[in-house]
């Protein structure tokens, strides 16, 4: 599978490449964490409003590590907690982005940190949040659930090769691009 695609998010033109196992060293350029989290064999995937289903992330807090940022956004937007493991990043370029700004919050380069997290305990869901819903959906189910890139089902994959009971199996890559 490859490891590069092109978005367009907003108007925005942007490459975006996995890596996988890719340590950060510069936490600034860090623009979010995401994580696929499991439980009972299946993968939590939340509802944020206007973005549909997807797994939990969102952005760092100032003075937040990014696996700090991660555990709070599990629970804020899944209200669960868990052991998490570092899988990777999707670095997040700018370069070919006509409309990049070098004033806004995010960097020419950016990347989004990725964790797989073992849930150890799943609170009840209180909408407190921007997340309307949660499901639990079987890992060879989450392509046909998901609303976002086709690196969605490449992180899941990562995520999978973490967890013993799935080691040699493959998820299909049926996720269409909507961009």
């Amino acid at each position: 599978m490859n490891n590069q695609t092109y978005v367009n998010w907003s108007g925005h033109h942007l490459k975006l490449t996995w890596l996988q196992n890719y340590r950060v060293e510069d936490f600034s350029k860090v623009t979010s964490v995401h994580g696929v989290c499991f439980y009972h064999g299946n993968v939590l995937l939340v509802h944020v409003a206007g973005r549909g289903f997807n797994f939990p992330g969102g952005h760092i807090e100032i003075g937040e590590t990014p696996e700090e940022a991660f555990h709070r956004e599990a629970l804020e937007e899944g209200y669960v907690m868990g052991n998490i493991n570092y899988i990777g990043a999707i670095e997040v370029s700018h370069e070919e982005n006509p409309l990049f700004n070098a004033d806004s919050k995010y960097p020419l380069i950016g990347y989004q940190m990725f964790y797989s997290m073992e849930i150890q305990e799943c609170l009840p869901f209180l909408r407190e949040h921007e997340t309307i819903s949660r499901i639990w959906v079987e890992p060879e189910e989450v392509p046909y659930v998901i609303n976002d890139h086709e690196f969605a089902n490449i992180v899941l994959q990562a995520a999978l090769s973490n967890k013993p009971s799935y080691k040699g199996k493959h998820v299909e890559k049926v996720i269409d691009t909507k961009f």
